[in-house]
């Protein structure tokens, strides 16, 4: 258990944490949102330990442990490769395998007659023990599944971390959470730099886990899959509701209903009492009436309504009209250097069609949107834009390339088409950008503002074939949510990079997968293009595994399996030598009541007893005691002997 007590922090005027107390349980999988700025990844830092609090306002058991990934990370030094690195998630097993392999060494170097043999055979036993019960001869193979899950090929594994690119780099240091395996888990976005195969592994990876767990994302489907709790910060309170993200949606929106009522009957009963003391302020008569009316107003607990309230809300132009088919690609093939991206490469985008391009990261898919856009220029192949095509570009980068000395007036004014101040100001306010935040530098926008001043800007384009690499970064789940629902009304066509499935659900009817330089066209949406390649994944695992059987000698299997079934006897063992001896201790008191209960039952049948009222009566209430404390040591007996004889089944069970 990991306990919030009454945490408070505070910037200026600015409150960012009012007092906040909270509990994270064992099994808890807490989804944290909120408006950006609201201080999700402080609060994550803080219970993760990496930024200071007062003394004992936040605790947690001794024994638990915790694994913090950052949103941002500094990166691993050169000097160990891949594997290493991994290893390292292990150390305390690697440790604990250098002191017996040295035990072993004394061990062949001294004679068993000697009197610290019998010590180092002790020492020997004690340490294979404690590998036998771990996952320790597992541990390459652990390795392999969480780095090849989380996309690292078997060549990457002997590359330095150091020469790996920032993305990869935050993917070595969640694999390396996912093998410590702690007892807490805090995920500050970890689906930023995964695409989707990689995300959809991760999904299934920590839906089995043993563990509690607080994440921050921006995707939906993520958090909806894998959290049973969501802890809401706004306003410096943190909020808890007992349901994944669609859950709280709906709990929000009844309570922001409740809240609006709230505030506004509070609002007219100010107003009420303010105009009671403006009429009669100058009047001698009404004077302690006044003071009283004044007096209640400053008691009052002045409710305040959320940032939520502030939301973009926008709809694309309409499409300019064209074609019945908006571009054709015919056998593209793009090579850099020496490297091939992808070659022969085909698609077709009719008139409405919205298409969401998917793969590993590196496959080419920001390459291809790039080349059909006119960005790039392909090493072979044609790109056939239809009648009247005009494309809108808006790069996965677009926000960061913004001029940062132009202010949010002048980088509209740089678009190429005839406007007016007036309709340049209405399309920045629905998107936020209100009154004198027009005159804002973009170098002093948060990144939220700037992927919003980049879209606002892509609108005020006319097109009918808009173009999106990963158009939702930086953006909060309300705006996403807009967005969406604008790309759906679109009548024109979309061409899509993004590895935010509930986003694309919402919209797409085609996928085209880039993999191995092939492309694969899938009619259906985003879930329909999971469901296939999971099927197809599954066959292929099923077959993998029934190989590798029939590859491994069967005397070999027979090792594995004897290995195994000694581990799990020594796990069974180390088990239920505690509950044993608990066992032993209550039968023996068991044993001891009853000999002294039919004692008692000799005593108190005899008639003579009768006779001494006072004997009779301290025999009796010494047999009730007896009968009580047997009542009581009885079901605690037979649970203790049901928890042994389940853990030996169990031993005797394993394969």
């Amino acid at each position: 258990m990991l306990q919030v007590n009454s945490l408070n922090l505070q910037y200026g005027d600015k409150h960012i944490f009012k007092d906040i107390s909270v509990r994270l349980n064992g099994q808890d999988r807490v989804g944290l949102v909120g408006v950006n700025g609201t201080g999700k990844s402080t609060l994550l830092k803080m219970m993760a330990g990496y930024q200071e609090t007062d003394f004992g306002v936040i605790s947690k058991s001794k024994k638990s442990t915790l694994g913090y990934l950052p949103q941002e990370f500094e990166g691993f030094a050169p000097g160990r490769n891949l594997r290493q690195e991994a290893e390292t998630a292990f150390a305390h097993l690697l440790k604990i395998q250098t002191e017996l392999d040295a035990v072993n060494n004394q061990l062949s170097a001294t004679d068993p007659s000697s009197p610290g043999f019998s010590d180092l055979l002790q020492q020997q036993g004690e340490l294979q023990m404690q590998l036998d019960s771990s996952d320790f001869f597992h541990i390459e193979g652990k390795i392999e599944k969480v780095l090849s899950g989380l996309g690292f090929s078997g060549s990457d594994m002997s590359r330095d971390c150091g020469d790996f690119s920032g993305g990869w780099q935050m993917r070595i240091m969640l694999a390396k959470i996912l093998l410590t395996h702690p007892s807490f888990v805090f995920l500050d976005e970890p689906t930023n730099h995964l695409d989707i195969e990689s995300l959809t592994w991760l999904e299934d990876f920590l839906k089995s886990y043993q563990g509690a767990m607080i994440i921050i994302s921006h995707d939906r489907a993520f958090l909806d899959n894998l959290t049973n709790m969501t802890w809401e910060l706004s306003l410096g309170r943190l909020t808890v509701y007992k349901g994944n993200y669609s859950y709280y949606i709906t709990e929000k929106a009844e309570r922001m209903a409740v809240q609006r009522a709230a505030y506004n009957n509070q609002q007219a009963k100010i107003q009420q009492t303010m105009r009671f003391v403006t009429r009669f302020r100058a009047k001698s008569t009404k004077a302690k009436q006044v003071q009283s009316r004044l007096k209640q107003i400053s008691r009052l607990d002045i409710l305040e309504l959320e940032d939520s309230e502030s939301r973009i809300s926008f709809r694309f132009p309409p499409a300019i009209s064209s074609g019945r088919m908006s571009v054709t690609v015919e056998n593209l093939a793009m090579n850099y250097a020496e490297k091939q991206v992808f070659k022969g490469l085909n698609l077709e985008v009719n008139r409405g069609d919205k298409v969401a391009v998917v793969g590993a990261n590196g496959a080419g898919k920001s390459t291809l949107v790039k080349i059909i856009a006119g960005h790039i220029t392909p090493t072979s192949g044609t790109i056939q834009p239809g009648h009247n095509c005009r494309i809108s570009y808006f790069g996965q980068h677009q926000a960061q390339e913004l001029a940062p000395d132009l202010t949010v007036m002048q980088t509209m004014e740089q678009v190429d088409i005839e406007q007016t101040v007036t309709s340049t100001r209405s399309l920045l306010g629905t998107f936020l950008f209100r009154g004198d935040e027009v005159d804002k530098k973009v170098m002093v926008l948060s990144g939220g503002e700037k992927s919003r001043l980049a879209l606002a800007r892509m609108i005020m384009s006319p097109a009918n074939l808009l173009i999106m690499d990963e158009p939702t970064n930086h953006l909060d789940m309300m705006s996403q949510d807009i967005l969406q629902e604008a790309m759906k009304q679109y009548d024109g066509s979309i061409i899509v990079v993004s590895h935010n499935r509930f986003f694309l659900d919402g919209f797409v009817n085609k996928v085209l997968e880039i993999k191995n330089g092939q492309a694969t066209i899938y009619e259906g949406n985003i879930s329909y293009y999971l469901e296939k390649t999971r099927s197809r994944t599954d066959n292929k695992d099923k077959q993998r595994a029934e190989l590798q059987k029939k590859s491994i000698p069967k005397a070999a299997r027979s090792k594995e399996a004897r290995k195994a079934k000694a581990a799990a006897r020594a796990a069974a063992a180390h088990r239920l030598k505690p509950l044993k001896k608990k066992l032993a201790d209550f039968e023996r008191d068991i044993e001891a009541l009853e000999n002294e209960k039919g004692s008692l039952e000799q005593i108190l049948a005899d008639p003579e007893l009768y006779h001494n009222q006072e004997a009779f009566t301290d025999k009796s209430k010494e047999y009730q005691n007896i009968t009580k404390r047997l009542e009581k040591i009885y079901p605690q007996w037979e649970e203790l002997q049901e928890a042994v004889d389940h853990i030996e089944a169990e031993s005797a069970a394993a394969p």
